[in-house]
Formats: structure tokens, sequence, C-alpha cells
């Protein structure tokens, strides 16, 4: 079942059953204080776990009042200049107990001893390009192979090819005609940030730095576009992309416990940003 984009007033929220949330993508700090009561209306009816905000700094108080708490912060999310505070309120109080608190840790650690490193040499061959509406079937098979569960239509051309029209830039790799490794850069331009996201890699091309060759492309890329902060929401249990961020010089931002379906069930997730 896909999850629902919902507009009140001029917030935009997603919600749905695959991640059991509410997540406010998009604030409009002129549809406080109402909006609390919308998303709270949401979560009793729809009987969510957990409402993910992300909000200016500027906002946050009447957040904090609710009961809610800061997991995470991306320095200059807006316009490089204002923090952006990733909110998490539990609507049940399980939801906010890491289950797998050990590898959370484990994984963190490992990454944020990494230092900052060069792509592997055997990458510098491998030619990275936008993707256009004709790569989307491919691009959708890729996902539907990597992913057992995503809280966006990632699996689905249309939704591909719509949010490609509009404000998502998909890249891939290729081994001759076939798409071997793919990522996206969901770019906010109000705010001049991009969510560097959506990473898959066939199985027998993995190990092959592939995803950081991605990204240090997609990071060229934005910087044209004019944006000036790039950060990323990783799976916390992934030793692999949390290493990755962390050797292409992010910077650990907080944790997301219990936050994301993926992978056929709801994971924390690691923030990471870097300013361009």
């Amino acid at each position: 079942m896909t999850d629902i984009m919902a507009t009140i007033g001029g917030s935009l929220l997603q919600h749905g059953p695959n991640s059991r949330r509410v997540y406010l993508m998009k604030l409009d700090p002129g549809d406080l204080p109402g909006l609390h009561g919308e998303i709270e209306r949401l979560v009793q009816e729809q009987a969510y776990g957990k409402v993910f905000a992300k909000v200016p700094e500027s906002a946050a108080a009447s957040f904090f009042e609710r009961g809610y708490r800061e997991e995470a912060r991306i320095p200059g999310y807006f316009q490089g200049e204002t923090d952006a505070l990733l909110l998490g309120w539990f609507a049940d109080p399980d939801r906010a107990i890491d289950r797998d608190a050990a590898r959370t840790l484990a994984v963190l650690e490992t990454a944020r001893a990494k230092q900052p490193l060069a792509p592997p040499p055997g990458t510098a061959h491998v030619a990275v390009r936008p993707l256009s509406p004709a790569d989307c079937p491919a691009l959708a098979e890729l996902y539907r192979l990597t992913f057992p569960s995503y809280p966006f239509p990632i699996t689905e051309p249309a939704y591909l090819a719509d949010t490609m029209a509009t404000h998502i830039a998909y890249f891939g790799t290729f081994d001759g005609p076939r798409l071997v490794a793919a990522s996206s850069a969901e770019c906010d331009h109000d705010a001049r940030a991009a969510e560097m996201t959506d990473f898959a890699t066939i199985p027998e091309c993995r190990g092959k730095g592939l995803a950081r060759h991605l990204l240090d492309h997609m990071e060229a890329a934005m910087a044209l576009r004019g944006i000036r902060t790039a950060y990323t929401i990783a799976r916390a249990n992934s030793f692999g992309m949390n290493s990755a961020f962390a050797r292409a010089a992010y910077h650990w931002g907080g944790t997301l416990i219990n936050n994301t379906g993926i992978g056929g069930g709801i994971e924390s997730m690691n923030v990471w940003h870097k300013a361009l």
C-alpha cells in the first residue's frame, strides 16, 4: 500500500502504513499551532507510532512544548544559514526503544573512526550520467531488487518519471546497456539543500566503490545547481553506507530511532551532512 502525500495549509506531510508514521517533510511556520492538531488527529485515527518532523530551528519551540525531541540536526540546511532539526514524537513508547542498539552503536563507531578518503582508484574510469525517463523501467527494477520495502514508491516507473520532472535528479552507472548502480539527489530548492539517497548496486558489482563514485558526481552536480548543503538518511545497521559517507567527509548529525520502513521492516536511521 502506498503512503499518502498531503498538503495542509502550506505544509507538506507524508503518512501511511509503510513506516507507520507521519512525516512532516516541509513546514510552513504560518500553519502553527493548528498543524499540531491535524497531525495528532492523523496519528490517533491511523494508530501511527511516530511523528517525524523536519523543521527550522526557529520554529522548533512549539514542537518541544508538545513532547517532541531532537533526534538529529543538519547545520545550515536552510540557505546554508539556518539549521534543520529532525524531531521525533513517539505515540507508541515502545517505538522509542532501539531494539538493535548494540549494532547501531557498532556501525556508528566504525563509521566515525573512518578518515576522509578519495574514491577507490579503480572507479576513475566509471562513467556516471544523469538518468532520463527512458531509464525509469530499468531503475525501478534495480530498486525492486534492492529494497523489499521503501517509504516512497521508487519501484514504480511512473513515480520515478514524475519526480524526475520536478525535484529529484537520478544518476546511474552502466555496464554496456545494463544499469548496474544508481542513486538520487532529492532537491529542496527553496532551502538549497539536497538529500543524497536511493543508492542501489546489483549484487555482482558491490564492493567496487560505485556508491562513492555516484556520491562524488552528485555533489559536483548539486553544487552547480546552487545547492549548499548535502545530507543523507542512512540505515543505521549498514556498515557500508555509513562508512561511505564518513569517508566522503560527511558529519554525523544524529540517529532517528525506528523511523523508516525499509528492507522489510522499520529501521533506525543515521543522518549525515556536508556543506558543499
